[in-house]
This record gives C-alpha cells, sequence and structure tokens, in this order.
C-alpha cells in the first residue's frame, strides 16, 4: 500500500527571518514547501511545479502581492492564503475581492496557519464537482459550466467572469430563491466571517448584476432583501454538459 503524496504548498515571502522558520514548521506538519522570495521568483517556481495553495505575503518589493494574487486566481485557478500586516485591511478586502481564499495577519500562529491551510483545501475539495457530478446549472436561459466556469448568456455568447464572481453566482446556483445574508455569502464564497468585508461582497454583488442583469439598476435576478441580505430570484435547473 503506497501512502498518499503530500500537500504542495509555495511560501511566498521576501523577508527570510519569517519564510525559512515557517517553512521549516510546516515541512514538520507534513507539507512540502517551495520557498520564494518575490513575486517574479514564485513565478518561475509555478513552471516547475504546481502547487496545491499558495501562502502570499502581500507587501513585497517588485511586483506586489495583489497583482500576483490575480494571475494565480485567475490564471491557475489556485487556492490563495494571504499573508498581511495589521495596517493592511484595504489590501486584505482587494485581495479576497480578486479571489483569495483566506487571510492571517501577522504575526500569527502557525497552528492557526495549519488550520487555515487544511480548511481552505477541504472547501477546495469539496467545490470540486466529482466526473459524475459535472452537471451545469441553467437559469433564464443562461448557463454555467462548473468546471470550465464558463458562463454563456442566452444568446449562447460566452461571458467572461472572474473567480471572485463565479464563486458567487454558484454559491446563489446552489440555493436559489433562499435568502443569503452577507456572513453567510462570505463564509460560502471567502471561507471568512467578518463584517469588516461586507462591502466586499457587495462590490461581488455589483460587478456579477452587470454581467446577468437587462437593468443592474433594476436586477431582476439577484434581489437585495432589506436587512437580511440577498435572494436569487430564479428557478435554477443542473442540466447535462453539452457535448461538443
Amino acid at each position: 500500500m503506497t501512502e498518499s503524496a503530500p500537500t504542495n504548498l509555495l511560501l511566498v515571502d521576501d523577508e527570510p527571518t519569517l519564510r525559512e522558520p515557517l517553512a521549516e514548521y510546516l515541512v514538520r506538519q507534513g507539507f512540502a514547501v517551495r520557498e520564494a522570495d518575490s513575486a517574479a521568483a514564485a513565478r518561475s517556481a509555478l513552471l516547475e511545479n504546481r502547487p496545491d495553495l499558495v501562502l502570499l505575503d502581500i507587501m513585497m518589493p517588485g511586483e506586489d502581492g495583489l497583482s500576483l494574487c490575480r494571475h494565480l486566481v485567475e490564471a491557475k485557478e489556485l487556492p490563495v492564503i494571504l499573508l498581511t500586516a495589521k495596517g493592511e485591511a484595504t489590501d486584505r478586502i482587494i485581495g479576497l475581492e480578486i479571489g483569495a481564499d483566506d487571510y492571517v495577519t501577522k504575526p500569527f500562529e502557525p497552528r492557526e496557519l495549519v488550520a487555515r491551510i487544511r480548511s481552505v483545501l477541504r472547501r477546495a475539495g469539496r467545490a470540486a464537482p466529482a466526473p459524475e457530478e459535472d452537471a451545469q446549472y441553467e437559469f433564464e436561459g443562461w448557463r454555467l459550466d462548473p468546471l470550465k466556469r464558463k458562463l454563456t448568456d442566452p444568446d449562447g455568447a460566452v461571458v467572461s467572469i472572474s473567480t471572485a464572481e463565479f464563486r458567487m453566482l454558484r454559491a446563489f446556483l446552489d440555493h436559489p430563491r433562499q435568502v443569503l445574508d452577507r456572513d453567510r455569502l462570505l463564509d460560502m464564497v471567502q471561507g471568512r466571517e467578518a463584517h469588516l468585508f461586507d462591502r466586499a461582497v457587495d462590490n461581488q454583488i455589483s460587478r456579477l448584476r452587470r454581467k446577468i442583469e437587462a437593468d443592474s439598476r433594476d436586477p431582476r435576478l439577484i434581489l437585495t432583501v432589506r436587512g437580511g441580505g440577498y435572494r436569487f430570484a430564479s428557478d435554477v435547473r443542473r442540466v447535462a454538459p453539452e457535448r461538443s
């Protein structure tokens, strides 16, 4: 009986006094860890080996962590946990809006980071449908392919959506006609319950409305529920994938 391969992490931080001991700790916890001291080094590492999750410092010289985060989420579709300083609340919000899965604030307890890593990996595993569960979502003539993350409008045109918008839309499609408050949406989409990021939810919904509503100023699909959150006001069907 063979042992399963260890989870591969890419740790990106320009501070060796934090990066090196943290890498050693994570290795002792059973992870395989590669280190990068800059965004450029991280991009090179990605060419050699695809990690299961990226731990990413926001404040780095050269290309910053937010720019790299966007690339990791949108181009590579990788789970990302941000490593942030206490005064970087705005950057944390932006990072979550562009699709980061979670964050920890420096200085942090390494055991907490390990717990967050495992939580994000569990969510990522649940989010990936099994081959026999590749049914697509259909609503009001729209179609969402969760495997390809492709959204098609009623005329058959493909509409570009970010990873964050895809996660938000899928949360609504999995819970049609249910009132979802901001905390629950945030937990489903980001895995983080914190009132600080209410605005991130609202911004994502505003962008999503501009993609799928005939008039985003008078939405008919994603409705605001006063004092309650949001409700997806359409029936949703799961349909067999289209075969080319």
